[in-house]
């Protein structure tokens, strides 16, 4: 728990952080680290740049949101090269969990309060919406459905439910909606975290780190039931990646991802793998390209980060 709470601390208070915290200027970028084949499988962000979520789409290439300013970065998979796709949006801004629709919209969500949907080929916002209600707020991360994308609050027992129109339209300003989290969910100080679908998309799974499990929570009304699961406790359980039946875990601070197997309906598991690698330095979130799985080194081990924290993505093999 200690470390999970310093987690919290590093996401929420970016403004007591000043200019340490912003990102630094984007100068060349450096050969990547690792190869194999034609893509890399080790290569660099921007010093500074305070990664945390991962997104790729059906083109090579990911996305990553930083914690430091709410800027977005696009890497080519193939190269390791990339550029910003936003400038800064100041130290009180964040992006942390983020996923792609097939419309090349990036649903962010944007830590302390913010929720935004911006394009993924030219950065324009297109959306915006404060949630909260004014109460600790920390909007962790987003799930796509066909219907709405969903959001975790670490901070309080709820989702945040952004509806889309039949053919995907966003709502207004006032079209976002809570859901609150009942049934067996417990709640602390700093609880969920990452999400995604079951295998049968009726029902979305929630990583709650206070319980060290996955909780299946119903769409429509909100209960939460644990999940059992052979292998290790998720108390570390950030970024969720379901391939199929398997669920990657990222268990950040274990420097880690625990694969489980799910039942169609998400209600039970087993373990059947754990990938670690020597190149892992506290990764948050995965992604999948291929027959890899990609996850950004966030270093949350770093305290205080600096403008010269370098930060690195890496790749391993999909189970």
């Amino acid at each position: 728990m200690h470390r999970s709470l310093s987690r919290r601390r590093l996401l929420a208070t970016g403004t007591a952080l000043g200019a340490g915290a912003a990102l630094a200027p984007l100068g060349p970028l450096a050969p990547p680290a690792h190869a194999a084949g034609d893509r890399p499988t080790t290569f660099s962000l921007p010093d500074g740049f305070r990664p945390e979520g991962i997104a790729i789409g059906r083109g090579p290439y990911a996305y990553f949101g930083s914690i430091g300013d709410g800027s977005v970065y696009r890497a080519d998979l193939t190269t390791g090269r990339g550029r910003l796709i936003t400038g800064s949006l100041g130290t009180d801004r964040q992006s942390v969990g983020l996923k792609l629709d097939a419309r090349g919209r990036l649903f962010i969500a944007g830590g302390l309060g913010r929720v935004r949907v911006v394009d993924a080929r030219s950065g324009a916002v297109l959306a915006s919406y404060e949630v909260g209600g004014g109460v600790p707020t920390l909007v962790n991360d987003v799930v796509l459905t066909p219907d709405a994308a969903y959001f975790t609050d670490s901070f309080q027992a709820r989702l945040f439910v952004l509806p889309l129109g039949r053919h995907g339209e966003l709502p207004g300003p006032d079209g976002i909606r809570t859901l609150p989290l009942t049934g067996e969910w417990v709640q602390s100080s700093f609880t969920a975290n990452g999400i995604e679908r079951t295998p049968d998309g009726a029902a979305l799974l929630v990583v709650n780190v206070v319980a060290g499990a996955l909780f299946r929570v119903d769409p429509r009304t909100g209960d939460a039931r644990k999940v059992p699961h052979t292998g290790p406790p998720l108390v570390n359980g950030d970024g969720l990646l379901l391939l199929g039946r398997h669920l990657y875990v990222v268990q950040q601070f274990q420097n880690a991802v625990d694969v489980l197997r799910l039942n169609g309906s998400g209600t039970r598991g087993r373990a059947v793998a754990r990938i670690t690698d020597p190149r892992f330095d506290i990764p948050t979130t995965a992604a999948v390209c291929g027959d890899r799985i990609y996850l950004p080194n966030a270093r949350l081990n770093v305290d205080p980060p600096l403008p010269t924290t370098t930060y690195t993505v890496v790749a391993v093999e999909r189970v």
